[in-house]
């Protein structure tokens, strides 16, 4: 009698403990707030599949973040380029973006959607240089006392490990990293005026624990070392019970073509140090 009240609690108690970290950490955890963010992505759909509870919760109008995503291939590997930009573009809204002109998808083949090829870290710096920070080519050669700028404030992409190991996301986190410490190469005394979120990859056992996840992830942030105020660090981000199907409707409806998964609940993202890669 006891095993059987037990079995049929513990389903109710991992439930309630969900809804209260999720509610913990809107309420208590910090966030980003009038920042001009890109999300920096390899192929359509990694919006969805790996970065959907950050997107819908950074999305929030009451924050007055702009969000934008960078996309840096169509995709294309099974010839659906085409088809899976506009995916990209559908899942996005969904998922909170202003408008359509928010999503840029970058052809290049210096950037081909494969699952054996590295791109190179100064051709993705170059992209970014040219995209957010223009002026930048006049100021790499010489020395200068002015205060770097650039047209984003929060630059989000994957970890050193891709999360899901795919050489194009770990491409992204060099890439990224080279361009943030471009940005104040020839600058002495300067902080870079982008700061460089990436989410973190964690092992198969936590990735597939779902709701069981969120009492590990919120002890794992809440004992790193923390960074409050203009430049908060880590972040996390949970997502409640419409938040979860809201994602799942970016994943599986607006990606039609793409790789049909529930997307996570949860992301831990840790800002990287600013001296970047030289």
């Amino acid at each position: 009698m006891m095993l059987w009240v037990t079995l049929c609690t513990l389903p109710i108690l991992l439930v309630a403990v969900w809804f209260y970290t999720v509610a913990t950490v809107k309420g208590r955890f910090p966030t980003l707030k009038n920042r001009r963010i890109c999300l920096l992505i390899a192929h359509p759909d990694d919006e969805a599949m790996f970065f959907a509870p950050a997107l819908l919760a950074l999305t929030d109008p009451a924050l007055g973040n702009h969000l934008k995503i960078l996309c840096l291939s169509s995709g294309d590997a099974d010839g659906l380029g085409e088809t899976r930009k506009k995916e990209l573009v559908k899942s996005g809204m969904l998922l909170g973006l202003r408008n359509e002109d928010d999503v840029f998808v970058v052809e290049n083949p210096d950037f081909q959607d494969s699952m054996t090829a590295t791109w190179s870290k100064e051709k993705i710096a170059s992209l970014l240089s040219s995209a957010f920070a223009p002026h930048l080519a006049n100021t790499l050669t010489s020395k200068s006392a002015d205060a770097p700028t650039a047209t984003i404030d929060v630059l989000i992409t994957f970890d050193r490990s891709g999360v899901s190991a795919h050489p194009n996301h770990i491409s992204l986190y060099h890439g990224a990293r080279h361009f943030i410490a471009s940005l104040i190469k020839n600058r002495p005394g300067w902080d870079s005026p982008v700061d460089l979120y990436t989410l973190s990859t964690v092992n198969v056992a936590r990735k597939y624990a779902s709701i069981l996840d969120t009492i590990s992830s919120m002890m794992v942030v809440a004992f790193q070392k923390r960074s409050v105020g203009a430049h908060p660090s880590p972040l996390l981000f949970m997502s409640g019970v419409g938040e979860i199907r809201t994602a799942q409707r970016a994943m599986t409806h607006a990606h039609v073509h793409g790789r049909e998964r529930l997307a996570p609940g949860e992301d831990i993202m840790t800002e990287e140090g600013e001296s970047g890669v030289s």
